[in-house]
């Protein structure tokens, strides 16, 4: 019998979590997350691919639409999420089921591709599960948040109120990654766009509707997009609000020691 190694709050808060449910909002969200997938995946082909942590199905929904892949599955740790997702019936879809959040009930190399978007700020034990991605799949897609900045330390009682117990950079990403034996094939950064802004302002935080407020918003938006473009690299990873990496398994694994 496998040890469980979620924690029983972490399990009951993910079950239902899904049973409040925003279509508008996840679908929005994933729009971006899906077009990141893309673009981060461009030159590729993949035929089999595994969400894991696919939440109410959303991302794998807009990707089906786009004949991104042959075929999908679908792990998730959450009950409610599961249904969501059956709920969808989605093209291509073979399978969803539940999951403990880091065996994955399949074979090694049973997939061309794993994603994993937006999960890993989530996950107790991260190098656990990176290593059965690698176990499962040759690529992965991974995508976080970029939380960690200059005034974390007074932020995370608001991460914590998401469920983000890790906080990332690209660069602690990528150290993440390579010291698991992944090597980095392509990579992207993203800032929240301005239609995301407007709806988690006007709807969620469901302040009055301005035009000033708009201009703001995407004044904002342009002046930072602005700043990257002149930007290098390191600058561009500083301003971004998601970083997106298409990974595979390396053929040798680090040296430790």
């Amino acid at each position: 019998m496998q040890q469980q190694i979620v924690t029983d709050s972490v399990k009951t808060a993910y079950d239902v979590f899904y049973q409040e449910h925003d279509e508008a909002w996840r679908m929005l969200g994933a729009k971006y997350k899906a077009q990141h997938i893309v673009d981060v995946c461009k030159g590729h082909t993949f035929n089999k691919v595994l969400e894991v942590g696919a939440g109410d199905g959303s991302i794998l929904k807009l990707l089906a639409e786009q004949d991104f892949a042959r075929e999908y599955d679908a792990v998730e740790i959450s009950e409610s999420g599961v249904e969501h997702i059956k709920a969808r019936n989605i093209p291509g879809l073979r399978s969803v089921q539940v999951f403990d959040g880091y065996h994955l009930p399949f074979g090694d190399e049973s997939f061309d591709l794993i994603i994993l978007s937006h999960v890993l700020e989530h996950v107790e034990h991260e190098r656990l599960l990176l290593r059965e991605l690698k176990r499962v799949a040759k690529y992965c897609v991974i995508e976080v948040p970029r939380d960690y900045k200059a005034d974390v330390d007074k932020k995370i009682k608001h991460f914590l109120a998401y469920g983000h117990i890790n906080v990332y950079t690209p660069t602690s990403l990528r150290y993440l990654l390579k010291t698991e034996g992944f090597d980095i094939v392509s990579d992207l950064t993203s800032m929240i766009e301005p239609e995301v802004t407007r709806f988690n302002t006007y709807v969620n935080q469901k302040k009055p509707k301005s035009l000033i407020t708009d201009l703001k918003i995407s004044i904002e938006y342009n002046i930072k997009k602005g700043l990257i473009a002149f930007s290098g690299k390191k600058k561009n990873e500083e301003m971004a609000n998601a970083y997106t990496v298409l990974c595979k398994k390396a053929d040798q694994q680090p040296e430790i020691f």
